[in-house]
């Protein structure tokens, strides 16, 4: 939107998206980008020490080395972890965190994530100074280390702050292939439930490949065939974490924070704008304060630092919970939900939030999206007046348009999703 901060610094940056760096191996991402990046980025830490992590992705190996180069090219200490979930990146952080992953994006893709000394994902000013220095002089000087206990040291705190007792609990766990693989299953065995592994033996080209958060179908089928009581599904890099009922139903990040919001009894709960409006409605009965962010889980931590807060998510499945951590994380996520269901099936704790009917779609768009677009759907939204909605967005991520249509019914929403669909592609200059 005009006049927006976070949409203009999101046009200044080059190589900067919603959540740090990211494109096609070879294409968008390259070895030489990934080694400046790094050079880039230790010098922004007064070349400090950087703890690597990276996901299963056969390319996350070249472009682990590219970056640890480009740390000692600028004097740095590159410590290797090896493959880690990012949330373990980001509680194992030293003067910077990184992540070679491309998260729930498909095995062609890969991707730089960084934290801060605190785990805190950067913000766009601060991206916008280690683009500016992309080109400086390094001195070299720098060393890389490598540690072998860093699992088990991320393992060991989640199990003791979020674990809970699952004994007579059966459930199926899809690991998607990547970095939890070697870790989720043995979390839940350890707290006593009957696990049932799928998608946990990663070849580097599998990741996120018909599993995972961003395909909850083999889960749905393990769930039902095996009769568990529900699943859970991470995303490639660990901070996405959704789940299916029993009866192989999904239950997205909006009905898993909804459970949680009233599980832990907070005050204050940050979500985005593509949150379900049966989220809010069940928010405000409950007179619990909603704060709405721009799409992206750092927007959503961003919030919940400036107000204090603790409890936050996206629809996508990004679940934040800041007591005794620092971002998102998809164990941890899981844990707690484990934990709410309090007795109740996870179809019975998810009925606690009547869902309105929502339709998406993408749309393929060269540059920028026209102002117009908004407008568009600014003056639609007017006409709805709180009853429905449509939301129009760029992805941060891939050359698309991503649209949004809720309403009451199914039918309402799939016209509304078509009327804005028309709106947008006359602004684009495309045919229906």
């Amino acid at each position: 939107m005009a006049g927006d901060p976070q949409v203009e610094t999101a046009i200044a940056r080059r190589f900067f998206g919603t959540d740090g760096v990211r494109g096609v191996v070879g294409e968008d991402l390259t070895v030489e980008l990934v080694e400046t990046l790094a050079r880039a980025a230790t010098l922004w830490s007064s070349s400090g020490r950087v703890f690597i992590g990276r996901d299963t992705r056969a390319s996350g190996v070249e472009l682990e080395e590219a970056f640890a180069r480009g740390v000692v090219e600028a004097g740095g200490v590159a410590v290797l972890g090896g493959v880690l979930p990012t949330p373990a990146v980001a509680l194992l952080a030293l003067d910077l965190g990184v992540v070679i992953t491309a998260s729930h994006n498909p095995p062609q893709y890969n991707g730089v994530k960084f934290f801060d000394h605190h785990g805190r994902k950067l913000p766009d000013a601060v991206e916008l100074e280690i683009e500016a220095l992309m080109d400086a002089k390094t001195s070299g000087g720098g060393v890389i280390d490598r540690v072998e206990v860093a699992t088990d040291s991320y393992l060991e705190h989640i199990l003791e702050r979020f674990g809970s007792d699952l004994s007579g609990l059966k459930l199926a766990v899809d690991c998607a292939n990547g970095a939890y693989s070697n870790i989720a299953p043995e979390a839940f065995s350890r707290l006593g439930a009957e696990v049932i592994a799928i998608a946990d033996e990663p070849d580097g080209v599998n990741i996120n490949d018909g599993c995972g958060a961003t395909d909850l179908s083999l889960l749905s089928r393990t769930v039902v065939e095996n009769g568990c009581d529900f699943g859970v599904a991470f995303d490639g890099d660990g901070d996405r974490m959704l789940a299916v009922t029993s009866a192989g139903e999904p239950v997205d990040g909006d009905q898993i924070l909804a459970i949680l919001t009233l599980h832990l009894g907070v005050e204050l709960v940050a979500v985005t704008k593509m949150t379900n409006l049966g989220f809010h409605n069940l928010m405000c009965e409950h007179g619990i304060r909603v704060l709405t962010t721009d799409v992206g889980d750092r927007y959503v931590l961003e919030a919940l630092w400036r107000e204090q807060g603790l409890l936050g998510g996206e629809q996508s499945g990004h679940i934040i919970y800041l007591k005794d951590h620092v971002t998102g994380d998809g164990l941890a996520a899981a844990l707690l939900l484990c934990s709410a269901l309090g007795g109740r099936t996870l179809a019975e704790a998810a009925a606690v939030m009547p869902r309105y009917a929502q339709v998406k779609r993408n749309l393929q768009i060269e540059g920028k999206l026209p102002r117009s677009a908004m407008v568009e759907a600014e003056r639609l939204n007017a006409k709805l007046d709180g009853r429905a909605r449509v939301l129009v967005r760029p992805s941060g991520t891939e050359p698309v348009v991503r649209l949004l249509a809720e309403a009451a019914t199914p039918d309402e929403a799939e016209d509304l999703c078509g009327r804005i669909e028309s709106l947008v592609r006359r602004e684009l200059g495309q045919s229906s």
